[in-house]
């Protein structure tokens, strides 16, 4: 990386440390897919005792692990149920319907909870056996929202999809790509979030900091299906212990630094809320993800809307930090560990002069 960049494109980014790389030079290993890895199996124990699951399964990606859940729970030919922003609606690359059959039906956020269905939208979405329709099959819900800027599932509303879904005996699984994160935004545990859901995909290389690896946690006959789904998808990954070291490690040790990473995107939100040309609500900023409006403002009113987000990106690179697009006026930045305190004030600044000269010119 370009010395001095600071890179808030994602929590993805991080690189493992000193003590992930040499617990993976160390480990020990076997060959997984016989299940003989103990590293891995190590691993997917601790995992599933934090989410009070039974069992768990290691993974190459949290995408992987959303579709290896999709057919175990659902048929081919039914759909499934999600937020119209969801990640294995818009990022997963089709595939429920390529590689499942599976057809998604996307609801709009309830009102005022960004990223969250409304219990009672989710029942009248709800379709029976028919033989003119497809039949729902499952319900996904996203803790954290990614799009949605980190947006939270708190317990009540919750318990109120999954009680829908029991009484229609429909299955409900969670992306938890960034459980963890919403287990110390809510001050609770990632256990308590995951309860009452028939599987929860959690990932290692977001906020936690491993390089590589998700899990999938489930009952223990679930997680034996998805082994021989992840077999099939070509996930089987022989001596995968040298990387789930570092996932044993981001698994003990991660949870404790996400709370900064919450505090410096509080401090980004607000920062970038005083600019001129920035639509965003800093209250609505919980995690580590900040989602921004760039307004033709920001520009003087010469840049046109179609371009928005990308002349932001391009001048904001200039000044050395780097951030994602959402859409033609949206732009997300995410903290994460290898940015600390100080990398996010001096970020602070570069955005004040990248306004700063655009408002000179």
């Amino acid at each position: 990386m370009q010395p001095g960049l600071i890179d808030l494109r994602s929590d993805t980014v991080t690189r493992p440390d000193a003590e992930m790389r040499r617990a993976m030079a160390e480990a020990e290993v076997g060959d997984d897919v016989w299940g003989e890895d103990p590293t891995a199996i190590r691993l997917e124990e601790e995992a599933a005792a934090a989410l009070g699951h039974e069992a768990a399964l290691f993974l190459p990606s949290g995408t992987m692990g959303n579709q290896i859940a999709l057919p175990l729970h659902a048929r081919p030919g039914t759909e499934v149920i999600c937020e119209a922003r969801s990640h294995i609606f818009l990022y997963e690359m089709g595939a429920p319907a390529a590689l499942s059959g599976l057809i998604l039906r996307t609801l709009p956020s309830a009102p005022g909870a960004e990223g969250q269905l409304d219990p009672g939208a989710v029942e009248a979405a709800i379709l029976p056996p028919s033989p003119f329709k497809a039949a729902t099959g499952l319900i996904v819900l996203e803790n954290t929202h990614n799009m949605a800027g980190g947006t939270l599932w708190e317990r009540p509303r919750t318990d109120a999809v999954l009680e829908v879904a029991r009484r229609h005996r429909l299955p409900v699984h969670l992306d938890g790509a960034r459980l963890f994160n919403a287990a110390v935004a809510l001050g609770t545990t990632p256990a308590a979030l995951a309860a009452g859901f028939d599987s929860v995909m959690f990932a290692l290389s977001k906020g936690l900091g491993a390089p590589v690896g998700s899990l999938l946690c489930g009952s223990r006959a679930f997680v034996d299906e998805a082994r021989r789904v992840r077999k099939m998808f070509g996930g089987g990954m022989r001596q995968v212990g040298i990387l789930a070291a570092a996932g044993l490690i981001a698994l003990r040790k991660g949870p404790s630094w996400l709370a900064d990473d919450h505090a410096n995107a509080a401090l980004l939100a607000g920062a970038l809320a005083e600019l001129p040309g920035i639509e965003l609500d800093p209250a609505a900023v919980r995690t580590n993800i900040v989602i921004f409006r760039v307004t033709p403002a920001f520009f003087g009113g010469d840049t046109p809307a179609e371009g928005l987000s990308n002349a932001f990106l391009a001048r904001l690179k200039e000044e050395g930090v780097l951030a994602t697009p959402v859409t033609h006026e949206l732009v997300r930045l995410v903290t994460h560990r290898d940015v600390p305190r100080p990398r996010v004030e001096e970020a602070i600044e570069r955005l004040r002069r990248c306004a700063g000269a655009l408002a000179s010119r």
